[in-house]
């Protein structure tokens, strides 16, 4: 969902790509506690951004308490930054300040949700191939240079195979020379 001129309207994410993102069964349970609490409400809004368009309804999973669709800006200043203050992520919404006013930074966005789900992906090994298809990424090349500083313990595979590799190295000479081995006896 997407406002322009005040309107919403449905259409595809960025690059105009749908994605099919593989869930982890803890995922897929919490979605459906979720869906047993809060069941979806059919939404109808335009197809593209001319409010004129055709008209579709599509199930939303959240929404708002009024069941309309949920607008970006209002889940950041009602919902997600408040959060973020009460678990002390970003300072309290000063006194007097409009509900727009928090003091966060860039950083403290929705959107880091993506970039920590990214890291957290890769830091368990997943294929930056398979994360880049998931995240709707053209290339893996793209997904390399966004996330590849979130992966603080790069290198630690390769780093292994070296070891391993010097370790059985130095096992086959050190057997050869060893005492009963046949080359010893000769």
């Amino acid at each position: 969902m997407q406002i322009i001129n005040g309107h919403k309207y449905f259409a595809l994410p960025k690059g105009g790509k749908t994605r099919v993102v593989d869930m982890p069964p803890s995922v897929a349970r919490e979605l459906v506690e979720h869906a047993k609490a809060y069941p979806s409400l059919k939404v109808e809004l335009p197809w593209g951004a001319e409010p004129e368009r055709e008209r579709k309804k599509h199930d939303l999973a959240l929404t708002t308490m009024y069941g309309n669709a949920v607008a970006a800006n209002t889940w950041n200043t009602e919902i997600w930054k408040p959060a973020l203050a009460k678990a002390g992520v970003i300072p309290p919404l000063a006194k007097g300040a409009k509900p727009w006013q928090w003091q966060a930074a860039p950083r403290d966005g929705f959107h880091v949700l993506r970039h920590t789900y990214a890291s957290v992906v890769l830091e368990a090994g997943e294929s930056v191939v398979t994360l880049a298809r998931w995240l709707g990424l053209a290339s893996p090349t793209i997904t390399l240079d966004h996330y590849a500083h979130f992966m603080p313990e790069a290198g630690r595979k390769g780093r292994r195979a070296i070891d391993s590799l010097l370790d059985d190295q130095v096992n086959d000479l050190a057997g050869r020379n060893s005492p009963e081995s046949p080359q010893a006896r000769s």
